[in-house]
């Protein structure tokens, strides 16, 4: 069975009229000295029978700390990971004060091998990033996301559909 997830991606537009986004680091041992190719849409996975927007509102929520904002969400479409994931993504529009981001924790034994069960937070970190700075930070499959946003807002033909 191929393994689904679903986020949302909170975007504003900056002063300039440009675009950004907000993407989140993951925790963890694995992750704590990667930066670029690292970054992803915050995003978890969803089971059969669950509402795959549903679960990108509460995976947000459970990533970031923060309540969705009540704008109306952009279909963004759906993405086959190089892992073989499947990602689902809406967009939604508005603004977070990143200073205040909290995630839920996750256990594991580190070091492996140790016996030794730790704590960590699913989420590391969150950023606000332009458009471009996130095509580096981001994960390489949830890259052409951002071309379907940036498509969605500058009022060309309209997101995708998932």
């Amino acid at each position: 069975m191929v393994a689904r997830s679903a986020g949302l991606l909170l975007y504003r537009r900056s002063p300039g009229g440009g675009v950004e986004v907000l993407i989140a680091h993951p925790g963890g041992p694995f992750w704590a000295r990667k930066d670029d190719g690292a970054w992803s849409v915050p995003k978890g996975e969803f089971g059969d029978g669950d509402d795959p927007l549903g679960a990108a509102y509460r995976e947000f929520r459970e990533e970031t700390g923060f309540d969705p904002p009540e704008a109306e969400p952009l279909a963004l479409g759906e993405l086959r990971q190089p892992g073989g994931k499947r990602v689902t993504v809406w967009a939604v529009e508005g603004d977070v004060d990143v200073t205040h981001a909290t995630s839920n924790t996750f256990l594991l034994e580190w070091p492996r091998g140790s016996e030794k069960v730790v704590e960590f937070p699913e989420v590391d970190r969150v950023a606000w990033a332009d458009v471009d700075l996130a095509r580096v930070k981001l994960l390489r499959g949830q890259v052409p996301f951002l071309d379907r946003l940036v498509e969605a807002v500058s009022g060309a033909s309209g997101p995708a559909a998932p």
